[in-house]
């Protein structure tokens, strides 16, 4: 992920409206469980359109499943 999205004053609005959103969780696990196996460099725009889900939820996604990944990384 590129830092100065992280920086930005709109990743925290953009983090709180992905968990507000009614299937947030089901995409997060089927990401974790089914593609990223498949495709660990699946890119944010591919999920996507794949998923038909907003490019914002799997920015928010990608960012927080690497993170879990990626022991000492900050949140």
């Amino acid at each position: 992920m590129n830092d100065h999205l992280e920086k930005s004053p709109l990743w925290g609005v953009l983090v709180e409206t992905t968990h507000s959103l009614p299937l947030y969780k089901s995409h997060k696990n089927y990401i974790q469980e089914i593609i990223l196996p498949e495709k660990p460099d699946v890119k944010p725009e591919e999920i996507s359109e794949r998923l038909g889900m907003p490019l914002g939820e799997a920015l928010v996604i990608l960012e927080e499943l690497s993170q879990e990944s990626t022991p000492g990384k900050k949140d």
